[in-house]
């Protein structure tokens, strides 16, 4: 049966793959976006544009701590709404405990209010912190986040703990490792690499490029996204990553080798909040979600090139 799923921050990368995801299987979307300028809005309006074009897709322009207010009945909420980045977060850290934590507040009391019995929300990778024992597993206990945007993810898994267990909603948390891929966001590490190496000029690589990943292409996880949606389970939490790590060094010369051009490297020390490696062990996710996560490094390197190639050229 086709629902209508409320998607927050669907302009957003990982939103705007998953509503178009559930558009195209012919369930109706109703989309939430502040299109806030954390990066070049464009980008973002780019995306909506695409969205539009569905008959079965709604857009409201809000952001979600001031209150939702929609006409739809919804029968599942999909929260992806979040301000991102690691860094971001040293220098704006309110900006995350308006976003992150109230935002999330104001989803579950709209679901509760609202009697919506299922919501499947963002959590991250960044939750396991330098934890030494890998691949992370959901088991593993996590008490020591090393940024504030993971202590606000941390924290968003005990809100739907608590929702969970007073009112009995549904909660499906999703720990995305890495994702990246076609129409990604600028602050994020691949894009500024293609950039930089499309544009002949250097590129500043932390921890001397020693810093382990599970880069996880977007179509993998969407599909992870979209069986947590059907399952509607109890309370789960899963990680969604690729299940395999990568050297950022070697990330890097996929890149090049996609480009076809080499620049120099400023290697430069680990900087403060970002983590020295993650890995998923995506057992769980592929036994309850049916989740196959089958796109390589090279293939989802080569996609995100070749889009970024076309986005950059035809629209600037």
């Amino acid at each position: 049966m086709k629902k209508t799923i409320l998607v927050t921050g669907a302009a957003g990368f990982i939103g705007f793959h998953t509503s178009k995801a559930l558009l195209d299987r012919g369930d109706k979307v109703v989309g939430i976006d502040n299109l806030n300028s954390y990066y070049d809005p464009k980008l973002k309006l780019s995306r909506l544009d695409i969205l539009k074009k569905y008959r079965n897709f709604k857009f409201y322009k809000q952001n979600i701590e001031d209150g939702i207010k929609i006409k739809e009945k919804i029968d599942v909420i999909c929260h992806l709404a979040a301000q991102a980045g690691v860094r971001y977060s040293l220098e704006n850290p309110f900006e995350y405990e308006k976003s992150n934590m109230l935002g999330t507040l104001t989803i579950f009391e709209f679901a509760r209010n609202n009697k919506i019995k299922t919501i499947i929300y963002a959590s991250s990778s960044s939750v396991y912190g330098n934890e030494k024992k890998v691949p992370f597993k959901e088991s593993q206990k996590l008490d020591s986040p090393i940024s504030l945007y993971a202590a606000t993810k941390k924290a968003n898994e005990l809100y739907a703990y608590v929702y969970h267990h007073l009112f009995g909603i549904n909660m499906t948390g999703l720990r995305f490792f890495t994702v990246y891929g076609p129409w990604g966001r600028p602050d994020m590490a691949i894009f500024k690499f293609t950039k930089n190496i499309i544009e002949n000029k250097p590129i500043d690589v932390y921890n001397n490029g020693k810093m382990k990943r599970d880069f996880t292409y977007i179509d993998d996880v969407v599909s992870g996204i979209l069986s947590s949606i059907d399952k509607g389970y109890a309370f789960e939490i899963f990680n969604l990553g690729r299940g395999k790590q990568e050297e950022l060094i070697n990330f890097i010369d996929e890149i090049e080798r996609n480009v076809g051009n080499k620049v120099k490297r400023n290697l430069l020390p680990l900087q403060a909040g970002d983590v020295l490696e993650t890995f998923a062990d995506t057992t769980k996710a592929r036994k309850l979600l049916n989740y196959k996560p089958k796109t390589s490094i090279n293939e989802g390197i080569k996609n995100f090139v070749k889009w970024y190639k076309e986005y950059y050229q035809n629209n600037f």
